[in-house]
């Protein structure tokens, strides 16, 4: 194998693809990272917020969150590294019986895949976040076993550990095209050279469907603009994520939880949502916002907001990632469309793609490659997106 010859050519080093090239190289697989930036984790990765859970509506997500949560909690004690993990767990509030009665939906679903949450009534819930507005509450779901680490750190001991595992990078360097012969993948083009590879993975974020049109492929991934915020430090009064469905003008939904500096950081999903690449901040994203957390928590209303700023979601048209293999171009797999959640799915996925590649596939992996299929109908909805 020649200098420039590879198995596998990732395109992208973010949370799903420098984990894929640490797992692929531990593996013996002669693996190269390209990313457009320069160094890991620098486009929508630095911009998450850190929310790690395996609350989900479904049953791919969960084995995948659930699996991530295995890998994040464990980092530090196998590797060394801290990546700021904190096992604060998930909370899902509910002031109306429409959240009500979505998350009670759920958990047989939760629990029978193995999530560990139970439905806590209005009073247990404010034993457990005393601060809660009570007016109107109803009850919520905790997961503690869900928590939060640092993307930055984590990305960065990704990166690390790869490099240790003989995982070489290629830092600002951008994919022109895909070489591909007979429909078969075989390597990639880039502004400064060609890489040959009998495997291609597209971990490309938010410029996922650009990448997928080198393959001859159309893909529904389109980057979507979310605004957050970090605040002053204050002594620690709260532990889990909490998460606020409700809909209301603006914002579909808005969580936060508070880090280990005693700093709050938290997001919203705006709705509509704000197609596009446009990540400058706006100006209407605090007060609507700090509004909703203040009446849900009011001891937030005198803590100072530091700064804020924008990420891109890249999103898919039911809220679950695409992953798998292309079926036009040989040797050409995918894993994008996270939905804002590369980072707490990313491990998880790094390992159903290692199985994918390798040849070696787990007891689950069937049934959550149907879930995340590129052909499937995307008429479904992610119900706790």
């Amino acid at each position: 194998m020649s200098r420039n010859d590879f198995d596998v050519v990732i395109i992208g080093a973010g949370s799903v693809g420098t984990p894929t090239a640490l797992f692929l190289g531990r593996k013996g697989l002669k693996t190269l990272v390209i990313d457009r930036n320069p160094s890991p984790g620098q486009s929508s990765n630095k911009r998450a917020i850190g929310g790690l859970r395996a609350t989900h509506s479904d049953p791919a997500k969960i084995k995948l969150g659930l699996r991530s949560l295995r890998i994040f909690s464990t980092w530090e004690e196998n590797y060394g590294d801290n990546i700021e993990w904190y096992q604060g767990g998930y909370c899902f509030v509910a002031y109306r019986e429409e959240e009500e009665k979505t998350l009670k939906e759920v958990l047989p679903l939760q629990k029978k895949h193995g999530l560990n949450i139970d439905w806590l009534e209005a009073e247990e819930l404010r034993r457990l976040l005393p601060d809660l507005n009570p007016k109107g509450l109803r009850g919520g779901t905790f997961s503690p076993e869900d928590g939060h680490a640092s993307p930055l750190l984590a990305v960065e001991s990704f990166y690390r550990q790869a490099k240790k595992a003989g995982v070489e990078f290629r830092f600002r360097e951008k994919v022109k095209n895909l070489l591909v012969e007979n429909g078969k993948i075989k390597g990639v083009i880039t502004d400064k050279g060609s890489y040959g590879a009998g495997v291609v993975v597209n971990a490309a974020g938010a410029w996922a469907a650009e990448v997928a049109n080198m393959a001859g492929m159309e893909i529904p991934v389109n980057p979507d603009s979310h605004e957050a915020a970090v605040t002053e430090p204050v002594q620690r009064f709260f532990e889990p994520m909490i998460v606020d469905l409700r809909p209301v003008q603006g914002s579909a939904n808005y969580y936060f939880y508070q880090h280990a500096t005693g700093q709050i950081i938290f997001c919203i999903t705006p709705s509509p949502s704000i197609w596009g690449f446009d990540e400058r901040e706006t100006s209407a994203f605090l007060p609507m916002v700090s509004r909703r957390m203040i009446e849900l928590m009011p001891r937030l209303k005198n803590i100072r907001v530091r700064r804020t700023w924008r990420g891109l979601y890249p999103m898919t048209p039911d809220g679950f990632p695409i992953v798998g293999w292309s079926r036009e171009t040989e040797g050409f797999l995918l894993a994008v469309g996270m939905c804002g959640q590369g980072f707490m799915l990313g491990p998880g996925v790094a390992e159903l793609l290692t199985r994918l590649i390798t040849g070696q596939p787990g007891p689950d992996d069937e049934e959550i490659l149907s879930y995340l299929s590129p052909y499937r109908k995307f008429s479904s909805e992610e119900k706790l997106k």
